[in-house]
């Protein structure tokens, strides 16, 4: 593959590890984790990953498909996943409802189900779905009307991929998006009173360190400047076999632990909304980093504060051999 190059959907499929085994019955995977709110207090938020049906979009560096359906799920099955992560999870006032795909695809969440989970989630204080921009159609202020009707005064929260605005590389991701394309839902969003976030990637494919962290940065900005409230900051991984031969190729680095701190010290700078590094699996990112313990709990800090925090100073070159050497 040469620089310019794009992979076709079928590429993407055949390039790609087994899916896991999933019960529709069931969500994936569910928890409860603390987040620095619009008001300023940290609280905690319910995260359900639902078992549903595959995003139609097959995005370069996405590996949510892992844990999907080839074929929607039947009328009942996310109200039923949504209770029985609700009875094993402790109490929350916010909740995401993450579906590995567009919560507003017609072929995902059927709209039959729509008045049965907004009972269900109806007295959370913040409802966030993820959905990707060219899907929020008639479907959102169906789904607002439905949440008002059961009698929640939620604020609902759409998460987008905005990914990054590298005139080049977004084509690339095959995501079919332009950046217009995304303003425009933010727009049409905002008019609608519902609150957005944006997901920017860190070190997509073909970019060097300094490129990616340069792109990030403007990729926020772009955000913030749509209306967005939230972004929320990608490390781009391996793991669905495009990825890795991309690595190969050597078009692609994971991004490193220091450009991770570098973007979440500027977000924050940015002071223009609440800005998140997203730390799942971020230990993949730290091999060989000295401190890179140290460094973690930095940036789970600043994510919960939104403050920066002082950098973690090097140990010197005599304290960090010893602490190589095994112990006895």
């Amino acid at each position: 593959m040469n620089w310019g190059d794009t992979f076709s959907d079928e590429q993407i499929i055949t390039a790609r590890p087994p899916k896991n085994l999933v019960d529709i019955k069931r969500p994936y995977a569910f928890l409860v984790e603390p987040e620095h709110q619009a008001n300023g207090n940290v609280e905690d938020v319910a995260v359900l990953f639902l078992t549903n049906r595959e995003c139609p979009y097959r995005c370069l560096m996405c590996d949510l498909w892992k844990n999907t359906t080839d074929d929607p799920v039947p009328l009942g099955a996310i109200p039923e996943q949504i209770d029985f992560a609700l009875r094993e999870l402790p109490p929350a006032r916010h909740i995401k409802l993450y579906n590995s795909g567009n919560f507003f695809d017609p072929s995902a969440i059927p709209l039959a189900d729509y008045p049965a989970i907004a009972m269900r989630i109806k007295d959370f204080e913040t409802v966030i779905v993820e959905n990707h921009p060219q899907m929020c159609g008639t479907r959102v202020p169906m789904f607002v009307d439905t949440l008002r009707a059961a009698g929640s005064t939620a604020t609902l929260e759409i998460a987008m991929g905005l990914e990054t605005v590298h005139p080049r590389v977004l084509p690339l991701l095959n995501k079919r998006l332009t950046i217009d394309a995304f303003r425009r839902a933010c727009d049409d969003l905002n008019s609608l009173g519902v609150a957005t976030r944006a997901f920017v990637l860190l070190r997509p494919p073909t970019l060097t360190e300094e490129e990616g962290l340069e792109w990030a940065k403007r990729s926020a900005e772009f955000a913030f400047d749509c209306g967005v409230g939230t972004v929320t900051v990608i490390p781009t991984r391996p793991g669905n076999g495009i990825m890795e031969r991309m690595q190969a190729d050597g078009l692609y680095a994971p991004p490193s632990l220091a450009s991770m701190e570098a973007i979440l010290e500027a977000g924050l700078a940015m002071g223009r909304g609440r800005f998140f590094v997203d730390l799942w699996d971020a230990e993949q990112f730290a091999n060989g980093v000295v401190d890179s313990r140290e460094r973690l709990v930095r940036l789970r800090e600043m994510n919960l504060t939104q403050q920066i925090v002082s950098a973690v100073v090097d140990k010197p070159m005599e304290k960090r051999l010893c602490l190589e050497r095994p112990s006895r």
